[in-house]
C-alpha cells in the first residue's frame, strides 16, 4: 500500500528542514535538536534499507508557485500561495508499506515541533501500481 506523508509547516524564512527555522524547534536544547535530526535520518536510513521509502522531495518557498485554475474555458495563472493557508506543504515522501497501521507508525515519527504531517493513502488506479 502507497501512501503519501505530506509535511505542513511555515518557517520565516523558509528553509530546510523546516524545523530549523521554526521557533518551537529552536527553543529546545541543542541537544534535543541534535538528537531529533539523528533520529530523523535514522529513519529515513530504516526505511530506505527496508524498501518502504520510495522517495521524497523538499519544496521551495510558498511565494515561488504558480496557481493554475480553470476559468471562462481557459487556464489562468496567478501567484501562489492560497493566501488564506496558514500553513504549506514544505515537502514529501512517498512510502509502500503492508498496512495502513504501518504507515501510521511511520508518520508519527515524521512530526517536528511547530509542523503538521498529513498521511495520505495514493489511490490505486490499476493492478500495475
Amino acid at each position: 500500500m502507497k501512501y503519501v506523508i505530506m509535511i505542513h509547516s511555515n518557517p520565516q524564512p523558509w528553509g530546510h528542514p523546516t524545523g530549523d527555522y521554526l521557533p518551537e524547534f529552536q527553543a529546545l536544547p541543542a541537544e534535543q535538536r541534535d538528537r531529533l535530526n539523528a533520529d530523523f535520518e535514522a529513519l529515513l536510513g530504516e526505511l530506505h534499507e527496508r524498501g518502504e521509502l520510495l522517495g521524497g522531495e523538499a519544496l521551495g518557498a510558498p511565494e515561488s508557485s504558480r496557481l493554475y485554475r480553470w476559468n471562462d474555458a481557459k487556464p489562468l495563472v496567478t501567484d501562489g500561495p492560497y493566501s488564506e493557508a496558514k500553513e504549506h506543504l514544505a515537502g514529501f515522501f512517498l512510502i509502500d508499506v503492508e498496512s495502513r497501521a504501518r504507515a501510521e507508525e511511520i508518520a508519527a515519527q515524521f512530526i517536528g515541533p511547530g509542523e503538521t504531517v498529513e498521511l495520505r493513502p495514493t489511490m490505486q488506479l490499476s493492478e500495475h501500481d
